[in-house]
């Protein structure tokens, strides 16, 4: 791995980290970090299916109050390195070593939290700090102190991300080659559980007798080979704008009366 590819790399994973406080860019994602690794280093189209893989699994992340979720960005970017390795090192397999990754994903995630620990307990002297910078109003060091912050959840990434960059990658390889046939298969079937488990956390939040319908429809649709990821797209779009439309007309129908939501008040009639 070239120095243009390590010091690339740490941009990417500094990215993650910070947005794995601010969700604005969505870096920390799954998709994004894994596809950026995977463009950084050559390996593209292996980066894509880690990071739709892994995407699955991270569905139903989600930090609530305090509670904080496994840390995506860490799991992303430690991950996607590990499978660059594998792949630099002579991996006869890539979907072995892409699998493996992903089974290596889950427990990077956990110890992402421990990470995630530290840096926010850092960061108190810095809110301690913005409180006093506060009284006198100076808001420059407010803003100082809060990208301190910010840079802190950064590099709590970069410099795992860093420390994988420099293990050789014949030593990776070797590593995975060691692995027992029952380990990674064990892997792989664990990691296609965690994504089904991930998927149903965000069914389970999101679900109500109103898409229920919706949601059968789309297994349908899906096991239809014919239909294409765009045929998809567009009968999701027809079907949500059918559903605005019964419910505009069933709240001006009823003036106002009943719940706004046809198949929900069609459901309570019954």
């Amino acid at each position: 791995m070239s120095i243009i590819n390590i010091i690339l790399i740490a941009l990417v994973a500094f990215l993650a980290g910070c947005e794995g406080v601010l969700d604005q860019f969505q870096f920390h994602q799954p998709i994004v970090a894994c596809t950026l690794i995977g463009l950084v280093t050559g390996h593209l189209k292996e980066g894509v299916i880690l990071g739709g893989s892994l995407q699955m699994i991270a569905l139903g992340w989600a930090n609530v109050g305090a509670a904080i979720a496994p840390d995506a960005a860490l799991a992303s970017v430690a991950s996607s390195i590990i499978m660059v390795l594998a792949l630099e090192g002579g991996s006869k397999n890539v979907n072995d070593a892409i699998n493996t990754s992903i089974a290596l994903a889950i427990p990077l995630s956990v110890a992402g939290l421990f990470l995630t620990m530290i840096a926010r307990t850092l960061a108190i002297p810095l809110v301690h700090s913005m409180d006093k910078a506060a009284e006198t109003a100076n808001f420059r060091k407010i803003d100082i102190l809060s990208r301190m912050g910010v840079a802190m959840q950064g590099l709590r990434i970069a410099i795992p991300a860093l420390i994988l960059c420099f293990i050789p990658s014949k030593v990776v390889t070797d590593a995975l080659n060691m692995m027992p046939s029952w380990l990674t298969g064990g892997m792989e079937v664990g990691g296609g559980m965690v994504a089904a488990v991930g998927y149903a956390m965000v069914i389970n939040m999101m679900s109500t007798k109103e898409t229920w319908p919706f949601f059968a429809l789309g297994f349908v649709f899906a096991t239809i080979s014919e239909i294409t990821l765009v045929g998809l797209g567009v009968i999701g779009l027809a079907l949500a704008i059918i559903y605005m439309t019964l419910k505009n007309l069933a709240t001006n129908n009823q003036g106002g009366s009943g719940s706004g939501d046809p198949l929900g008040d069609i459901i309570n009639d019954y």
